[in-house]
């Protein structure tokens, strides 16, 4: 596993279509160092280390959704069934005992701050649900999704109902600011959803446009979430921007490797089915970085792999290019982006956690 060394920006969307440009033609021989490895500082399991934090997190967030009727707490526990890796609220917790070491040497998560790790994954639930819908999906995480077994209008409102469940969890905690960080995340999934439902005519902003969707949709919660846990357990504004960008560029980098994943994953090992994406017309990196080399695609992408034999060419496209190969290298350098960010912190287990994270971003196969 390597040590990434190379610098990298850690800005969204400043000159992107210049960084886009120097990413695409950029040898990914040249990707890493691999003479320093993980094994050369002291390896932090995150998952073995946010586990006391997140004992019983399903069972809370089930007290959260507390309701008598039936069919309704059937399809809001139907996702909270305690086999998923809980990634979001793990980051959470370890960013909230980092930032905390930080400040005070306090080696405790705060019940508010652990509460912005229930009221993250209930936020992340609630879009996964609605995004079902949107998509017509009939798989996630291995089995059928609510939309599939309930129908459509029962699952929007199961959606919405885990989401008001959030929203008074959050109005709980008492603090202002931690309210405005949070609904933030709830307006950028909206702003991301349409933003999914367009696309650009000019290749650059198209890969802008992409970056930003990417963003809200899925880095604005890990990146907020991450702010708030600071907020509340240090004063201090820089330490705050360590935490938003640590979670912003570990946000985009854990989608783009889930692009990738769409295009190497067999169904039953990913959970869904391959080739998702262009089925729903949506262009992701590996698509517009094989668009290089195959500019015959421009036209597919702008009717949105609507014809017949357009998904399949377009996969076998990128499947011949180099796209997963420089979407993969693009989220190695946001990790390393990542990486830079959260060594500002003071050392703990849990920010060498947070550093070895990134690189199992990069290594997960689901």
């Amino acid at each position: 596993m390597c040590h990434f060394t190379q610098r990298s920006s850690t800005s969204l969307c400043p000159k992107i279509c210049n960084i886009f440009w120097r990413f695409h033609h950029t040898s990914t021989s040249h990707l890493c160092s691999c003479s320093k490895t993980i094994s050369d500082e002291k390896c932090q399991d995150p998952f073995q280390l946010g586990r006391k934090d997140l004992k019983n997190l399903y069972e809370d967030i089930k007290k959260e959704l507390l309701v008598s009727a039936a069919e309704l707490k059937e399809m809001c526990d139907y996702y909270f069934d305690g086999k998923g890796k809980a990634f979001r609220p793990m980051i959470v917790v370890l960013m909230a005992r980092a930032c905390n070491i930080h400040h005070n040497n306090s080696k405790e998560v705060q019940a508010s701050q652990r509460s912005v790790a229930i009221i993250a994954e209930m936020i992340h639930t609630a879009s996964l649900v609605h995004d079902d819908v949107i998509d017509d999906a009939n798989s996630r995480r291995g089995k059928r999704t609510l939309n599939q077994i309930w129908g459509e209008r029962k699952a929007v409102l199961a959606g919405d109902f885990i989401l008001s469940a959030a929203s008074v969890a959050l109005a709980r905690i008492g603090n202002t600011t931690i309210i405005s960080v949070l609904t933030q995340v709830i307006e950028d999934l909206v702003r991301g959803e349409f933003l999914q439902l367009g696309s650009k005519e000019n290749e650059n902003e198209r890969f802008a446009h992409y970056l930003e969707k990417t963003f809200k949709k899925t880095a604005s919660l890990i990146a907020n979430s991450c702010k708030a846990v600071s907020i509340l357990g240090c004063p201090d504004p820089k330490v705050h921007e360590i935490a938003y960008q640590y979670g912003k560029n570990v946000g985009i980098a854990f989608q783009l490797i889930d692009d990738v994943l769409d295009f190497t994953s067999c169904a039953d090992h990913l959970g869904k089915p391959t080739a998702a994406d262009l089925k729903l017309g949506l262009a992701t990196g590996p698509v517009l970085f094989a668009c290089r080399q195959f500019p015959e695609m421009n036209a597919m992408i702008m009717r949105r792999f609507s014809k017949p034999g357009d998904v399949e060419r377009a996969r076998k496209y990128v499947l011949q290019s180099d796209g997963v190969q420089q979407t993969t290298y693009l989220a190695q350098r946001y990790c390393h982006a990542a990486t830079r960010e959260i060594r500002k912190l003071r050392p703990s287990p849990e920010r060498e956690a947070l550093v070895h994270l990134t690189e199992m971003v990069l290594m997960r196969e689901k």
